[in-house]
């Protein structure tokens, strides 16, 4: 499943035009993708000369709704985005800041709450498990009373509580002294040179995404094909199996062996073939974990 950031933001924030101007024409209603920027794969592209070249990209939504409604929606999402208003001189985006993390602490705490509640409930028939349970949620909730955040627990939480205060949280200030979102939406809309021309140099944009990639702990990984060249993101750590199933689950489930070449290694020798032949590539198996900049293709048998 495709990692989530959620767009949060007070009305007239600026939220549903920082949805716009990351996800431009790829938005769909209040979902959309934005994409990743890295010149590496402009660097390979040039090497591989294929018809498309594809960026990673995050999933983005625009979280509607307020107050209860609101945070109930953001468990779903991976990352916060909060959108904070900077020009309209009648907020002071500090303050809007510390209030979103005071809401986020006051829900993790009523869901532990609740939590504890249903669980107490059920416990009295005795199981051992859920006796367990209760008396583990029992001082998480004396952990918030006292002060502390579920993201500063010690232990492990329950899945169940689908933490708000765990979740990376980035701030974009819509305004003079951050981005003016207006102008980088209208940009959005004209191609790509156009809009690198009129700003002389990236968007500002770029380093929010790239920010958030970092916060989800992200890296990228490469495809370079004749048809299509792609980047795509995977969590830290994890496998050339796990890599397989983000480009397709049929890959993964005829999984025989990864061919791995470094992302400069296949730039510096102008082709698969010639980094092959320098022994600049090797074979890899299920377990082996991908590295930021590796260049993939994977054999497989269905």
């Amino acid at each position: 499943m495709a990692l989530e950031v959620g767009i949060v933001g007070l009305p007239s924030s600026g939220k549903s035009t920082l949805f716009h101007a990351l996800t431009g024409a790829r938005a769909t209603g209040d979902v959309g993708m934005a994409g990743v920027p890295d010149p590496r794969l402009s660097r390979i592209a040039e090497v591989i000369r294929p018809r498309k070249v594809t960026p990673a990209a995050i999933r983005v939504v625009e979280v509607r709704g307020t107050g209860p409604e609101m945070l109930g929606n953001l468990r779903q999402v991976d990352a916060l985005l909060v959108v904070l208003d900077a020009f309209s001189g009648t907020r002071v985006p500090e303050d809007d800041l510390e209030t979103l993390r005071l809401e986020l602490l006051v829900a993790d705490r009523d869901h532990v709450e609740r939590r504890l509640e249903r669980v107490a409930k059920q416990a009295k028939s005795g199981d051992q498990r859920l006796r367990q349970e209760v008396g583990e949620l029992e001082r998480i909730l004396a952990h918030v009373d006292a002060g502390g955040t579920l993201a500063d627990w010690a232990g492990d939480l329950p899945p169940e509580l689908e933490p708000l205060t765990t979740k990376p949280l980035l701030a974009v200030e819509n305004g003079p002294n951050g981005i003016d979102l207006k102008l980088e939406a209208e940009l959005a809309e004209l191609p790509v040179e156009e809009a690198a021309a009129f700003r002389e140099g990236e968007s500002a944009l770029q380093e929010v995404v790239r920010r958030l990639s970092d916060a989800l702990g992200l890296i990228s990984f490469f495809t370079a094909g004749d048809k299509e060249t792609r980047a795509w993101s995977l969590r830290r750590g994890q496998s050339a199996l796990d890599a397989a199933a983000t480009i397709h689950s049929d890959i993964a489930r005829g999984f025989v062996r990864a061919e791995i070449i470094r992302w400069n290694d296949l730039v510096a020798a102008g082709s698969h073939a010639e980094a092959a032949r320098r022994g600049l590539q090797r074979l890899e198996g299920k377990a082996y974990e991908v590295q930021d900049g590796d260049v993939l293709n994977v054999r497989f048998n269905v």
